[in-house]
């Protein structure tokens, strides 16, 4: 079925990119705070109607044990979204946890023999449309088509069992204190449980779109400075944290102030966006590359030591070198060269200053020493 879904609807079954995972991490973790903190209200219920009010001792037990467990699966799923790691599968995860625990209240009615509350509770299906909702606080499209479907094929699930286990609009429920069973109010929940899903899937679409545009940087298709910022923050956390490598790139477009001047804005900007879809091309998506302001750029590289870091810059140059850049006001080509500092975690500093203050220093180096070449550990490299 998923292939299927991918072939038919490939934009919507996408995987979201890095800065949409990182959203959606956060947004993991926010929800996994409230669904906490609800899971606790919701546990002092049945313990309050157990032992203070002496509820029938089956439905006490039940109510207790649902809680209960809610509220322990809550606690682990905050666990994980506190570690603060771009998990894929745990939106996937805790969205079928929201959705089936709506639905297994709702079960837990059909085993209590109250079919009545269990399709046309006023409360609890409500709940779904909250599930619903905190889809789209994980920007992945994906998990809104996910969680709408399962919550539209749990609820049908329920309605359809009670429909056929119990004669729902008998004398016997006389007064009916939830209301008759009717087939088209059940099938105008699930239209409205469909419009939902269709609108979590709107939004979330608008918000990628527009956190897009917040974290990229117009000209070149790049990372702006304040996500290259944020992101470099995380990324060192991490390298820290698991004590792993990380490598940090400056890198300045060779004379391109005399560049501008010679050929034109529009040749610089030519430039740059040539130099901003290399970059694109020559490095992982777990890297971070970025316009850092005017012709400077800056990549970040978790989980790589300076000799590979050092091997990739390399490359980076030479292909800039030899790549030819159209002007747009002559029937000419022109090339242009890069230099390049970098500074490694731990060896270079432990702070973003320090390393950046490192990668800049070393990017100075280079064009001291001539431009077109990367220094990195106080060796320079010359072409």
């Amino acid at each position: 079925m998923e292939a299927s879904i991918r072939t038919k609807f490939p934009a919507l079954w996408s995987r979201p990119d890095p800065v949409l995972a990182g959203a959606g991490a956060a947004g993991e973790l926010l929800i996994a705070k409230i669904r906490l903190l609800l899971a606790g209200v919701l546990l002092l219920i049945p313990l309050i109607d157990t032992f203070f009010f002496r509820m029938e001792r089956n439905e006490g037990l039940v109510g207790l044990a649902l809680a209960s467990s809610t509220f322990l699966l809550s606690f682990v799923a905050y666990l994980i979204a506190a570690r603060g790691q771009n998990l894929s599968w745990l939106s996937f995860a805790t969205s079928f946890f929201d959705v089936s625990m709506v639905s297994a209240a709702l079960a837990v009615f059909l085993f209590l023999n109250h079919p009545h509350t269990a399709v046309n509770s006023k409360v609890v299906f409500e709940g779904y449309f909250l599930a619903i909702a905190g889809t789209t606080l994980r920007y992945d499209v994906r998990v809104c088509l996910t969680a709408g479907s399962l919550a539209l094929a749990e609820y049908f699930s329920i309605v359809a069992y009670a429909a056929s286990h119990w004669d729902l609009n008998s004398e016997i429920y006389s007064p009916y204190p939830y209301g008759l069973f009717s087939w088209p109010a059940q099938i105008s929940r699930l239209i409205m449980m469909l419009t939902a899903s269709v609108l979590t899937v709107a939004v979330v679409r608008r918000s990628q779109k527009l956190l897009r545009l917040a974290t990229t940087d117009p000209l070149t298709g790049l990372f702006n400075r304040g996500y290259v910022d944020d992101r470099f923050t995380i990324e060192l956390s991490h390298a820290q944290r698991h004590r792993r490598p990380l490598a940090v790139a400056a890198i300045d477009a060779d004379h391109f102030k005399s560049f501008n001047d010679t050929h034109g804005h529009a040749a610089g900007d030519a430039v740059l966006r040539s130099i901003g879809a290399t970059l694109r091309q020559s490095f992982r998506q777990s890297d971070t590359a970025g316009r850092y302001g005017g012709e400077e750029f800056v990549v970040i590289m978790p989980e790589t030591d300076l000799d590979a870091a050092q091997q990739k810059l390399e490359t980076l140059r030479n292909l800039i070198s030899s790549t030819p850049i159209a002007l747009p006001s002559a029937n000419s080509c022109a090339s242009i060269t890069i230099s390049a500092g970098l500074a490694g975690f731990p060896q270079d500093g432990s702070t973003e200053a320090e390393l950046f203050a490192t990668a800049d220093e070393r990017l100075f180096q280079a064009k001291r020493e001539g431009r077109n070449r990367v220094v990195a550990d106080s060796e320079v490299l010359v072409s």
